[in-house]
């Protein structure tokens, strides 16, 4: 959701040039604009020490169908937690685990010089329900982005050209229009086989190199 209309925005703070045929940019979000401090693994330890990978590897395929919006993820995780001997509730579990999320500060202000430059900005992020329902509140995303492309609510999730193609429809806009950002390969050729640019980074390569990106599409990402 966006606090300020779009159309006021760009008579505000400038639109986007008008040779640029970007006018959005759809970012996803684990590496991209937040992270689990350690990584996943390390967050799993204190449960399962050296079989926290294990576990996450089959718990991940568990959740595939739910992050297209099928079925209710939390069943599914707590009984594999039982399988794995874990006796701590899935409610613990789950948010010292999936809710540990710390935003990528550098990221966000990406996000909000592209908004007040008068782009569209959007997210575009495989997510269940439960995890998606956290970033959208607690994390402030619905106020962060003009539209919001969680898989379990398109109900079908990347590498699928499918979310791409609902995700366009949803925000309005022209594939060809839209620039995503995702830090995995396999993401970002279903972006382009769906017909939109699209460019691989994570935070960790450090912001310079995302501005040198937006750059190749004459995209702004500085302050006004």
């Amino acid at each position: 959701m966006c606090n300020v209309p779009r159309q006021i925005r760009a008579a505000v703070y400038g639109v986007p040039r008008p040779d640029s045929t970007v006018q959005h940019v759809l970012f996803d979000a684990d590496g991209v604009l937040q992270e689990i401090p350690g990584g996943w693994y390390a967050a799993m330890e204190p449960y399962l020490g050296d079989r926290a990978r294990d576990f996450l590897h089959e718990t991940w395929k568990d959740e595939l169908p739910m992050l297209a919006g099928q079925g209710d993820y939390l069943p599914v995780l707590a009984t594999t937690l039982r399988k794995y001997g874990v006796a701590a509730p899935v409610a613990e579990v789950y948010d010292a685990v999936w809710k540990n999320i710390v935003l990528i500060e550098e990221s966000l202000a990406v996000v909000r010089a592209l908004r007040r430059n008068g782009y569209g900005v959007h997210l575009g992020t495989n997510q269940e329900s439960y995890r998606g329902a956290h970033m959208r509140t607690a994390l402030g995303y619905d106020d962060l982005f003009d539209v919001s492309c969680y898989s379990y609510d398109l109900g079908v999730a990347k590498p699928d050209p499918a979310f791409f193609t609902r995700a366009a429809d949803r925000i309005g806009a022209d594939p060809s229009t839209i620039l995503f950002i995702d830090d995995t390969a396999k993401n970002v050729d279903a972006a382009r086989t769906a017909g939109l640019p699209a460019e691989q980074w994570t935070f960790t390569e450090g912001h310079s190199t995302l501005h040198t990106l937006l750059t190749k599409y004459e995209i702004t990402a500085h302050q006004p």
